[in-house]
Formats: structure tokens, C-alpha cells, sequence
């Protein structure tokens, strides 16, 4: 800060208040006629105006000046430098109002330049805090070549000098190869002072020495050669694998266990002879292999043996008799034996049916038809062929003395196509799906929908003409929470009334359309199936009519699955009388009066919301809540068909649209309408009475 009294370059004069600027300009001499006149002088007099005038402008500025505190935060002194006329005035300057422009420096800082802004209050405060410089660190290590890292970032090796860091708290941390790691707090102070470290750190390593009997024995350490025996190694702290090799000698293997700074002396390691080899083989091969009495392998094998001691040897397989051997080897030793095991034969008769049909032995052709062999008494892989036919593969095992019999009888391809179709599947999350075969059933042709006679029937139930030809699976029940929760794991399915329709086994509803066709494809991936619903940019926006994958059923199918009961086509889930004289479904009943305002009059279930999947007996297909429970989403794009529509054939619907189907009633229903199975609701968002079940096509 610029002394009392002092400008920027020296000391304040009353001239330095003056603001117009002082410029020279050129000398005339007077004329005659302009010479002044000459009087009588006064200096006195002229000296006190002077003295007045400088006083009035002191004060004046003393009036108008304000006082300013100038903080600079820094350890070192300080230099401030401001542009304008100022006094200093104790701890504060006194200067008029505006604005100035202000320098300050301190040793071991970066300068700032800042701007003062003079107001007409009193005691204004202007703080500048300063920046310090770098730091300069030095660290020296021993050993040197340590690698530096400041923070986790490396910075360079011992010894490293002059390295700028700024002021601050770092972690510092040396790091060597054969040397523990060293970590500590390093505080730079900054303003260019120089640190140093001096740190030492401490070996990673151990001397271990190493002697064996006989000696000159190579020496492996985690399998790199380091020498011969003996011999005084340093090696890395940790567990190590210790191999001692040598001619004639079996190798010798030991787990180390080193410890930083602590010697460690392995004393005449005693190497034993090595061992006698045996390299068996057999016909056929694959046979067990046992030496003195303990199983060793199957043929091919190569056994060590402890020389000069007598072994017995033992080599048998099923359907072949035993070989026994006694043997002895040298140390060193080899020995290669090949051993054809005599066969041992039982009887199979082959009925084989149709008679063209042709026999295969372990992939051999043996003949057509019936006959008998007598084959070697261990099992065989046998294959009966015939074109136009599935071939049928057995495994039989013959037994001496024992006549088998080894019936079989070939089906067309199309018979065991269908007898290959399993009639109930279970997904990997452990839902029941039974297999349906519409061609099987006396009505696999019917009309969907309703007459318009029919009472509380809608104007969306147009009646059609459809057939189902495709087998399918179906689930037999809806997807519980649980089940949806392994492919979404934060649904709520929410409450209602403080009713919880969150828990485990009960139907996942607050389920959108989207997100229930993107569970198919999942649980479709899941299992390595090709997903039916096709979908961009995580949105289903069609469908692969041929996929096999885990889809919604289809409008068609859950109308089927639900109405059609032989020739019978059901008017409710019950049969056609309402309302129902028993419980049958969890519908609105008298429980659920205060949550859905509106009840099935006189009925009563037990359940204020949704029930626990299955808590009702099954329709006559063996499907749980196919009404009541929840309503369910099916594939079909919701459309009203036109009267008199041509017969479809396994309808799927549009392959995109804005509103999806929504099939059967549930546990919030309660009208005549609303409980037919040909009532029909639509919609694309989640709803706390809408859920739904899966469906694949077999083929």
C-alpha cells in the first residue's frame, strides 16, 4: 500500500488535485503598448491567497472524500496500488466516490487487478483475496526410481525435484517394484516454498535359501527358473510355488509362504527317485484302470510307478472279461502295453415292426425286421430307421446267460410330430401353460361375439365367424406380481380402499398393454426363444405371426378357451343362468360393497380386491379365473368388426393401433353385461382391474 501521503509515484502536491491537464504553449514577448503597468509589489498578500486557495481545496476534498478499508488476504506483505487521489487515514484511505482501477501484489502470490468502487456510505470495506503460487516439491527416495503418483495421478520418479503443485492437501504415494508401496498426507503450503521429502521405503521381498540332497537341482518359483541348488534367492513377500527339478529325480513341490523382511532357509530338500512309467492302452479303449487296488483312469493312460517294488495292475470295462497284471520298474523306466480285453456276450431279440425297417448297432447296420444277436455285454446305442418314419434310438445292455427284448414300433413322422408336442410346458419363472389342439375339438369353428337379442349385450360384439386351426399353449393362470417382478423389479400393483393388490401370488394388474407384451418377449429371450412382438427403440410396434415365442393370447383363442365347452358355446363362465347360485369367481360382491359401490346382489366371495390366483375351481379347461379376478389384455388391436364378416382363419388382429382388447370381468365387476364372456373393453394403460396371461403357439 502506497505510503501516507504518497501517490502512485511519489508524493502528493496540491497540483496532483488539479484534474485538467497542464500543456506548454509558445512565448511572445509584450509590445510597447502591452508592456503591464508596474506598481508597487506585495508577496504577503499573495502568499496567503495561495495558502487559502490550498486550504479551501483540502477541505473540499476532505468533505467530499470518503473513508475506504482495503483487506488483502495474504501471509506476506501486501502492495496495493490505486489509480485516482487518495489519503491514507489510519487503517483506511480516504478517497472521493467512483470508480478506480486497483493492482495489488504480495510476495508468493499472484497479482490481482480489481476495481474500487467508491460509494457515498461510510466505512466501506473492499476484501481481495490473493491466490499463492505454486508449491515446489521435492522427494527423494530410497531406493531411488520410485514412481511418484500425487492423488492417484503419477507425476514421476525418484528423485524428483522442483515439481509446481498447488497450495492444497494431497495423498501421496510412492510405488517400486519390489518394494512395499508408501502412502501419506502431504500438505503444500504453496507462495513457490520449497518442500522436500526424504522417505525410505520398506522391502517387499525376503531372502529365502534354498539346498537340496542330491544337489544341482533347477530351482522354479511360480514357475520362472532361478537357478540351481543351493542357492539364496529374494523373493516377493505372498504365497509362492516352489518346483525343484532334476534328472532322474521326481520333481519336488512346495507352497511358500514369505514375509516381508523375514529370512527363510529350506535345508537339504530331499528329492526322490523318479518314478517307473506304464503307458497302457486298450481295444476297446475307455477301459477302467486300477494299481493296487485304487481306480486311476480309463484307457489311454500313463501311470507313474514307484520303482524297484512289484504293482498290481488291473484293466477291465463292462461286457469285457478282466485283465490282471503284476509289474515292476526301474527308476525311470518305460513301459508301454497294449491289452484286448476278451468280450463277454448276451442275447437281445429285436421286434421290429413294420418289418422293412433297418437295425442299427452303435451306428452299424445289422439288418431289417426281427432277429436276435448275441452282442458283448455292455451298453449299445441301437437305432431303428425306415423312410417316411421317425427313427427310434434305445441303449441296451446286454446279459450272459440273460435273453433281452428290445420291442419297437416306428410312427410316422406326423404321429411323432404330435406325440413330440408335450401337452403342458412350464416357463422358467414358473408358470403352468397346458396345450391346446383346436382341430381336436368338435367346434373349432364358431362365431364370436353375441345376438343382439341377447340381453346387456354391447355394440361392440358384432357377431364373426372364425376357426382355429394352430395349436397353442395357455397359461392357466394369470401373472402374479411375483412372477412380473423378476422382468420389472420395482411394479407397485398399488391398493385399493387400503386393500393391497401388491402381494405375491396375486395377479399383477396396473399393467400396461406395452409392458405386458414386453414381459412375453423377455420371458421369450429368457428361454432362447425367437420373441414374437417386434419392437423399436423399446416399443412393440408389430408382431411375427410365425414366432414361437411367449405372447398374449388372442382375441379368438381366450373367447375359444373360455366359451367353448364341446358343442356348447357358454354364455358365462358358469353356464347360462344368472346370477350364478354358488360361488364361482371372485367378482364385486357383498365384501367389496364399500370399494366398488355397485355388488352381484346376494353374493359373496371373500374377497374385498383381487384373490390370490386359482382360489376358484378351474373353467372345463383347466384355466383358473378365465372370469372374475382380473379382466386380462389379449394380443388383438381393439377394432369393431364389420357385420357379416367373412370366416377367419386364426385371426391375430391389426399389427399396430392405439387401444388393445380387454377380455373377461373382474374382481370391480358386477353387471349382467360386464359378466358375459362375450363382453368386450378396450385400452392401452394400466388399470388396477386388468392383468393378464401368456400364450405360445406349439409350432
Amino acid at each position: 500500500m502506497t505510503a501516507p501521503g504518497q501517490g502512485k509515484d511519489g508524493p502528493i502536491s496540491p497540483g496532483d488535485f488539479q484534474s485538467a491537464t497542464i500543456a506548454p504553449t509558445s512565448f511572445e514577448p509584450l509590445g510597447a503598448d502591452q508592456q503591464p503597468r508596474r506598481g508597487p509589489r506585495n508577496p504577503r498578500r499573495w502568499a496567503l491567497a495561495a495558502v487559502a486557495t490550498g486550504f479551501a481545496l483540502v477541505m473540499l476534498f476532505l468533505f467530499l472524500a470518503r473513508p475506504v478499508e482495503i483487506r488483502v488476504q495474504a501471509d506476506t506483505p501486501a502492495e496495493v496500488n490505486i489509480s485516482g487521489l487518495y489519503l491514507p487515514f489510519g487503517d483506511r484511505i480516504l478517497i472521493l466516490p467512483g470508480e478506480y482501477a486497483l493492482a495489488a501484489r504480495a510476495p508468493g502470490y499472484h497479482p490481482r487487478e480489481a476495481t474500487l468502487a467508491v460509494g457515498d456510505g461510510a466505512n466501506q470495506v473492499l476484501e481481495i483475496q490473493l491466490r499463492p503460487l505454486p508449491g515446489l516439491l521435492a522427494v527423494n527416495s530410497e531406493p531411488a526410481g520410485a514412481r511418484v503418483l500425487v492423488d492417484g495421478e503419477a507425476i514421476g520418479q525418484t528423485p524428483l525435484a522442483d515439481y509446481r503443485l498447488e497450495a492444497g492437501n494431497y495423498r501421496l504415494r510412492l510405488e517400486h517394484p519390489r518394494y512395499r508401496a508408501l502412502e501419506q498426507d502431504l500438505a503444500i503450503t504453496g507462495r513457490e516454498v520449497q518442500q522436500t521429502l526424504q522417505l525410505a521405503m520398506e522391502p517387499a521381498w525376503a531372502e529365502v535359501s534354498i539346498s537340496s540332497a542330491p544337489s544341482g537341482a533347477q530351482i522354479l518359483v511360480d514357475g520362472e527358473a532361478m537357478g540351481t541348488t543351493p542357492a539364496t534367492l529374494e523373493l516377493l513377500e505372498g504365497e509362492r510355488q516352489l518346483i525343484l527339478q532334476k534328472a532322474d529325480f521326481a520333481d519336488l513341490h512346495s507352497d511358500l509362504t514369505i514375509v516381508a523382511g523375514e529370512p527363510l532357509a529350506l535345508d537339504s530338500l530331499a528329492l526322490q527317485p523318479a518314478a517307473g512309467r506304464l503307458e497302457l492302452s486298450s481295444r476297446p479303449s475307455g477301459a477302467n484302470v486300477t494299481l493296487d487296488g485304487e481306480f486311476q483312469g480309463q484307457t489311454p493312460l500313463t501311470l507313474e510307478l514307484t520303482p524297484a517294488r512289484s504293482h498290481q495292475v488291473a484293466v477291465f470295462k463292462p461286457g469285457y472279461r478282466r485283465h490282471s497284471d503284476s509289474l515292476q520298474l526301474a527308476a525311470g523306466e518305460v513301459l508301454a502295453q497294449d491289452i484286448t480285453l476278451q468280450p463277454r456276450l448276451g442275447e437281445v431279440e429285436f421286434r421290429i415292426s413294420p418289418p422293412q425297417a433297418t437295425l442299427r448297432i452303435n451306428g452299424r447296420p445289422v439288418g431289417q425286421g426281427p432277429q436276435t444277436l448275441s452282442l458283448p455285454a455292455f451298453e449299445h446305442r441301437v437305432e431303428v430307421v425306415l423312410d417316411g418314419h421317425a427313427s427310434v434310438q434305445r441303449r441296451v445292455t446286454p446279459r450272459p446267460g440273460l435273453q433281452q427284448l428290445v420291442a419297437v414300433e416306428l410312427q410316422t413322422v406326423e404321429q411323432a410330430r404330435m406325440a413330440n408336442i408335450p401337452p403342458e410346458i412350464t416357463t422358467s419363472v414358473g408358470q403352468t401353460l397346458l396345450l391346446f389342439k383346436p382341430e381336436d375339438s368338435p367346434r373349432n369353428q364358431f362365431t364370436m361375439g353375441a345376438s343382439r337379442r341377447e340381453p346387456g349385450r354391447r355394440a361392440n360384439e358384432v357377431l364373426r365367424p372364425v376357426e382355429l386351426r394352430r395349436m397353442f399353449y395357455l397359461q392357466t393362470t394369470e401373472v402374479t406380481n411375483a412372477q412380473f417382478r423378476l422382468f420389472q423389479a420395482n411394479h407397485d400393483s398399488g391398493q385399493v380402499e387400503s386393500n393391497s393388490l401388491n402381494r405375491e401370488h396375486q395377479p399383477a394388474v396396473q399393467v400396461s398393454w406395452q409392458q405386458a407384451a414386453q414381459f412375453c418377449n423377455w420371458l421369450s429371450r429368457r428361454e432362447g426363444l425367437p420373441p414374437f412382438y417386434q419392437q423399436t427403440q423399446g416399443i412393440v410396434t408389430g408382431f411375427n405371426p410365425e414366432a414361437t415365442g411367449y405372447r398374449l393370447p388372442t382375441e379368438a383363442e381366450w373367447a375359444w378357451a373360455a366359451r367353448v365347452r364341446g358343442e356348447e358355446l357358454l354364455r358365462f363362465p358358469w353356464g347360462d343362468e344368472f346370477p350364478p347360485d354358488k360361488v364361482v369367481g371372485n367378482y364385486a360382491d357383498n365384501t367389496s360393497a364399500y370399494v366398488t359401490g355397485r355388488i352381484l346382489n346376494g353374493y359373496t366371495d371373500g374377497h374385498v380386491t383381487t384373490a390370490t390366483v386359482a382360489s376358484f375351481p378351474p373353467n372345463h379347461n383347466g384355466l383358473y379365473d378365465m372370469g372374475g379376478n382380473v379382466a386380462e389384455w389379449v394380443n388383438d388391436v381393439y377394432s369393431i368388426p364389420p357385420a357379416n364378416s367373412p370366416l377367419q382363419v386364426d385371426p391375430l388382429g391389426a399389427q399396430s393401433g392405439d387401444n388393445f382388447v380387454i377380455r373377461g370381468a373382474g374382481w370391480a365387476q358386477s353387471k349382467l353385461a360386464e359378466l358375459r364372456l362375450s363382453f368386450r373393453d378396450y385400452g392401452q394403460a394400466g388399470r388396477d382391474d386388468v392383468g393378464f396371461r401368456i400364450a405360445r403357439y406349439a409350432e
